[in-house]
C-alpha cells in the first residue's frame, strides 16, 4: 500500500509492496522508484535466506547500504568485513563487491540506496550488465 499526499510525498507500506524472486535465495522489494517520482535515486530491500550469498558486482553510481536484519559478510577490495544489523556501508562507482549472509539458517536483510534512477548492476564474473530496475520486473 502506498499513500500519496496533496505534495506528492509518498508513504510505504513494505509489507504491502510487491517482492521479486532473484533466484538462489534472495528476493528484492523495491522501496522509492521512478514510478514514485524521484529523479535522483531509488531504494528497496533485498533479503537473504541462510547461507545465500549474491554474486561480485559493481554499479555504475554510488550506493549505501543498510543491513537491517541479520549479520552478513561485505567483501569488498579484497577484504572481509563483517557487519551487525544497522551497520552501514558507502561503495563508490565501479567498485566490486557482494554481501553474504553470515547464518546458515536465519535470514539477513539490507536496504540500498542507489544515487540514480539509471543503476546498473555489471557482474563481476561475465561482465553483463543489466538496469537495477530489471531484477524489479521493470526496465
Amino acid at each position: 500500500m502506498t499513500s500519496k499526499t496533496p505534495s506528492g510525498a509518498v508513504l510505504l507500506k513494505p509489507e504491502t509492496l510487491p517482492t521479486h524472486e532473484r533466484g538462489g535465495g534472495a528476493r528484492t522489494t523495491p522501496l522509492v522508484s521512478r514510478e514514485l517520482g524521484t529523479t535522483s535515486f531509488i531504494t528497496g530491500y533485498t533479503s537473504f535466506d541462510g547461507g545465500v550469498e549474491i554474486p561480485f558486482h559493481s554499479h555504475n553510481c554510488q550506493e549505501s547500504v543498510v543491513l537491517m536484519e541479520g549479520e552478513a559478510i561485505l567483501d569488498i577490495d579484497g577484504l572481509e568485513y563483517r557487519l551487525k544489523a544497522h551497520d552501514v556501508t558507502f561503495i563508490p562507482p565501479n567498485v566490486n563487491h557482494r554481501f553474504r549472509n553470515v547464518s546458515e539458517t536465519e535470514p539477513m536483510k539490507i536496504m540500498w540506496i542507489y544515487a540514480t534512477v539509471e543503476a546498473t548492476r555489471t557482474l563481476t564474473e561475465t561482465g553483463a550488465t543489466n538496469p537495477v530496475s530489471a531484477e524489479h520486473g521493470k526496465r
